[in-house]
């Protein structure tokens, strides 16, 4: 299993604008696997990347640290 960082805006519909970006972290085996988790939630994805070594470690310090498991 890996972690990705999810960068998301909460309405599909509407326009992707920096300010509004949210993250969320998604506990996966493949971005395959976190965008169909995530389908049913209407995020206008922006862009998944995996996390790992010490990026993964740095953002185990944040606050928002909060993962959630695709199944």
């Amino acid at each position: 299993m890996a972690v990705f960082k999810v960068f998301y805006q909460h309405n599909k519909d509407e326009v992707i604008v920096r300010e509004s970006t949210q993250t969320i972290y998604v506990e996966a085996e493949t971005e395959e696997q976190v965008r169909r988790y995530l389908k049913e939630r209407n995020y206008n994805i922006e862009f998944i990347t995996k996390l790992e070594g010490a990026h993964l470690e740095y953002e185990k310090q944040s606050d928002h640290f909060n993962v959630e498991k695709a199944e």
